[in-house]
Order: C-alpha cells, then sequence, then structure tokens
C-alpha cells in the first residue's frame, strides 16, 4: 500500500508541478535507480544459501508468473482492438458510402 501511495503523490508531482526542463535528466535518474534495483535484487537472490539448488523451481515458477499474465494481456488487447479499433480501408468505406 505505501509503494502505490508514493507512486501515485509521484505521478501527480511529475503531472502538475515537475519543470519541464528536468525531465530529460528525470529519465536518466529513472534508469539508474533501475539498474541500482536489479543489481540489489541480484545481490539478495545471490546471498541465498541453497540459490542453486532453487533456480530450477524459480525459473519455472517465474516463467509461469510472467505467461499467464502476458497471455490474458494479448487476449484482451486483442479482442478490444478487435472490437474498438478501425482499420483504414474500413473507414474508407465509410466515408465513400458517406459521400453518396
Amino acid at each position: 500500500m505505501d509503494i502505490l501511495l508514493v507512486m501515485c503523490v509521484g505521478v501527480l508531482i511529475g503531472n502538475r508541478f515537475f519543470p519541464e526542463k528536468y525531465k530529460r535528466f528525470n529519465a536518466k535518474l529513472q534508469v539508474v535507480c533501475t539498474v541500482l534495483l536489479i543489481f540489489c535484487m541480484g545481490v539478495t537472490l545471490g546471498s541465498r544459501e541453497n540459490f542453486l539448488e532453487e533456480l530450477g523451481s524459480l525459473g519455472l515458477t517465474s516463467f509461469l508468473f510472467y505467461l499467464i499474465p502476458a497471455g490474458f494481456s494479448l487476449i484482451l488487447v486483442y479482442g478490444l482492438t478487435r472490437k474498438f479499433m478501425t482499420s483504414r480501408s474500413e473507414k474508407q468505406k465509410d466515408s465513400s458510402k458517406a459521400d453518396r
């Protein structure tokens, strides 16, 4: 809950109060912080005693945590795109019918 609150405050500040001239610096700072976060996660995993033995099961679990949300997202986006997006050829047909 704390993470969500901090993220919402950051979005509000970035949207309303953050000067345009610092956005490039902010983008670079985000990359540095992301690299630092990934490094710290690697150190945490590497310091586990049975990490190499657990790697096989962790890999399968991680793959399932990736596959299930990504698959459902793909299906949802495909369905919504088919329902709400129209192609250029359909727009041209609609405009030619309106011209008649």
